[in-house]
């Protein structure tokens, strides 16, 4: 347990900023799953919208650096390959 004011109040601001990015991680999975899924179906339109949709919540997660900006590239280029794949 903290002893001092300023560590109580850190220990406040790590668990909200834990909770926080973890709900943020949690939703980014969840565009990556549905852009697997997108590319497992048939509709292109979905596989583009979910495609969009993704690489614009990996890169607000590496603007707010929630997850690296280097993990973030390579998502976003793993997902074009296999967007890309789908469509040829």
């Amino acid at each position: 347990m903290p002893n001092t004011n300023s560590a109580k109040k850190r220990l406040r601001q790590n668990k909200k900023r834990r909770l926080h990015n973890k709900a943020i991680k949690s939703s980014l999975k969840t565009q990556l799953r549905k852009v697997h899924e997108a590319v497992a179906g048939d509709d292109a339109d979905a596989r583009d919208g979910a495609f969009q949709a993704a690489v614009s919540s990996l890169d607000r997660a590496a603007a707010k650096k929630i997850i690296h900006r280097n993990a973030a590239a390579r998502l976003k280029s793993r997902l074009s390959a296999k967007v890309k794949a789908a469509k040829a």
